[in-house]
């Protein structure tokens, strides 16, 4: 059996502490005031909410009083910022690091921390709200990636870069307004990569904080790539760079 809390204000304390929640199922009909909070927490966070009958709550929790809502934890557990550097030093290299500026599509989610451990990336930093966290559907899409690469979910993302360049990380965000095109721009260097989220790129203050932009050169009529396959493009790049 799954690992599981349940009732309304156990599974309110979980999402107010950032507890690792794969998904949320509900009983159907009308929901209470709990129960809308409640929905709107798990939204904000990214994690899937499914409506179902109360049989089906009973069959994961074992027993009838769960109130209506049952939350299926993840086995995966987030990591800490040590565990990033840790694993830089392990390998003897100087840290590269993806930074997700609120992703809110678990399949995008899923590709980027592929390519992130694809192309040795020691870790991956996302925020705590309003981005998609390790869900299910992140995990297949990432193909076992997640097991295999920190991944750091933070309260504030900004607080975070700012701490990272105290460590003397340097960071670039990826910005298809940016002059610089990304392979010109000296990449071999401790690292951190913003890669911002689907359609409203990197939020304006997470930009400023950044040390350096690059964009990704256009040469059809379409603008914009899918911010996986753009993370994909930057990562490639970046390992390209400590190789040659």
């Amino acid at each position: 059996m799954p690992t599981t809390i349940y009732g309304k204000n156990p599974i309110k304390e979980a999402l107010e502490a950032g507890q690792a929640i794969n998904k949320i199922f509900i009983v159907r009909g009308n929901k209470s005031p709990a129960d809308r909070k409640i929905i709107q927490m798990a939204r904000q966070r990214g994690i899937p909410i499914k409506e179902t009958d109360s049989r089906k709550l009973s069959e994961l929790t074992g027993q009838n009083r769960h109130q209506g809502i049952v939350a299926i934890l993840m086995t995966v557990a987030y990591a800490e910022i040590d565990d990033i550097f840790k694993r830089a030093k392990e390998k003897n290299e100087p840290a590269l690091i993806a930074i997700l500026d609120e992703i809110q599509d678990p399949h995008n989610l899923g590709a980027i921390i592929r390519s992130a451990e694809a192309f040795g990336f020691h870790g991956i930093i996302i925020p705590k709200d309003r981005s998609v966290g390790l869900t299910d559907t992140v995990a297949k899409t990432s193909a076992g990636a997640v097991a295999h690469l920190p991944i750091v979910r933070v309260s504030n993302l900004a607080r975070t870069i700012d701490d990272l360049k105290d460590e003397g990380v340097w960071i670039a965000g990826a910005d298809q307004d940016a002059e610089m095109a990304f392979y010109k721009m000296d990449l071999n260097r401790s690292l951190g990569v913003v890669i911002g989220s689907e359609g409203k790129g990197i939020r304006r203050l997470i930009k400023k904080k950044c040390d350096f932009l690059v964009r990704i050169p256009m040469f059809g009529n379409v603008n914009s790539l899918n911010a996986s396959v753009a993370a994909a493009l930057v990562f490639c790049e970046a390992r390209k760079q400590r190789i040659v």
